[in-house]
């Protein structure tokens, strides 16, 4: 932006113009208030310490971009990269029609001078925004993909070893569970022998749970793949978590509208939104409250968005989202988050999660069709 103030294009009538909007508005869009401050703050100092006429107006501009500009923030981050080009695009533009409309306000007579200058600035403003948003967003795209390749690896070396070992282990828990269940019947053992049996239950049916999400990252099985539209797998899901969702107080609204459908393992897919379900009511056990449901389709899309009031993740727990073995509660495995995450590659799916702590959690899953 310094650089942009420095060396401005000097047109016609000896008018200077330069693109110090350029970085100014990108931080604006993308960085908020808390960003754009320090580029506010500089960019003023900079414009003072070059004096002339239109310094007061450049103040009056930067002031009203600061003020106005940061209120897209949100809403900006939310949209498609497509669109947040669009938008980077038209603020640009609305940004130079200002300025243009203040200096002719200033001018005694529009010249064609004047016209050359709007030109000009409109499609020098335009294209090196345009561009410039391109490569950001080319940028973030990548960072996305790596992180998804990444996490993809992992599933896989994860899926690959769970179907190995767990079913190994299987056989001979169920049977030290049976004959367990069988001596706890014993009329012979004493009160201490029950304490041992009782505690070497519990911890077996640990086992047993940890062993059957392991054996959730397996391979589909072919006899599980459906194609369908997810709608009967939601509905099962929800009427399985309504009893706990009325314990805790929590309502469950669903909305569906889509006609797109998947080939998918069916039994993953259940797990995949138990998981997600069950835990977004836990989020909500302590006050209650709305979790909300909806799959819509968009560009050939099926989008799942799942909304809980609940009590919200720090950038911490998002960070941490989806790897192994990190739970927020201590009774969880770690494993569920990533069975949810697994599935969802699998089907070469995405997931964006948005939450704010003491505000709730919106999990947004879009899977091709």
């Amino acid at each position: 932006m310094i650089l942009c103030m420095n060396y401005p294009f000097k047109l016609e009538a000896d008018i200077l113009y330069d693109l110090r909007y350029i970085p100014f508005t990108i931080v604006a869009l993308y960085g908020g208030y808390k960003g754009l401050f320090p580029m506010y703050v500089l960019l003023n100092i900079q414009r003072f310490m070059i004096g002339g006429e239109g310094t007061f107006q450049s103040f009056l501009l930067a002031t009203a971009t600061f003020i106005l500009l940061p209120l897209l923030t949100k809403r900006f981050q939310e949209y498609d990269s497509n669109k947040r080009v669009i938008v980077g695009v038209y603020s640009a533009v609305i940004g130079v029609l200002v300025y243009l409309l203040t200096l002719s306000l200033f001018l005694e007579k529009i010249t064609s001078e004047f016209w050359t200058l709007a030109f000009y600035a409109l499609i020098i403003k335009a294209s090196f925004m345009m561009i410039n948003l391109i490569l950001i967003e080319k940028i973030i795209s990548n960072k996305k993909q790596r992180e998804y390749f990444l996490l993809a690896e992992q599933l896989h070396v994860m899926g690959e070893l769970s179907a190995s070992f767990s079913h190994e282990l299987r056989n001979p828990l169920t049977a030290t569970k049976g004959f367990l269940q069988l001596l706890a019947i014993s009329k012979t053992k004493t009160d201490k022998d029950q304490l041992y049996i009782d505690y070497s239950l519990k911890e077996v049916m640990q086992a047993e749970k940890i062993l059957n999400d392991y054996l959730a990252f397996s391979k589909p099985q072919s006899e599980h793949m459906i194609y369908s539209d997810l709608k009967e797998e939601i509905q099962y899901v929800k009427d399985m978590l309504q009893p706990v969702a009325s314990l805790h107080n929590v309502v469950i609204r669903f909305h569906f509208s889509n006609s797109l459908k998947k080939n998918y393992d069916q039994n993953q897919i259940r797990q995949c939104l138990l998981n997600l379900l069950n835990n977004g009511i836990m989020s909500m056990k302590e006050k209650g409250g709305i979790l909300s449901i909806s799959v819509i389709e968009e560009r050939k899309n099926i989008v799942i968005r799942i909304v809980d009031e609940g009590v919200g993740m720090t950038k911490e727990d998002l960070y941490h989202l989806g790897k192994p073995y990190y739970s927020f509660t201590k009774e969880g495995t770690g494993l569920g988050m990533v069975l949810v995450y697994g599935t969802i590659v699998k089907l070469n799916g995405n997931i964006d999660v948005q939450s704010k702590v003491g505000e709730g959690t919106t999990f947004t899953i879009a899977i091709p069709t």
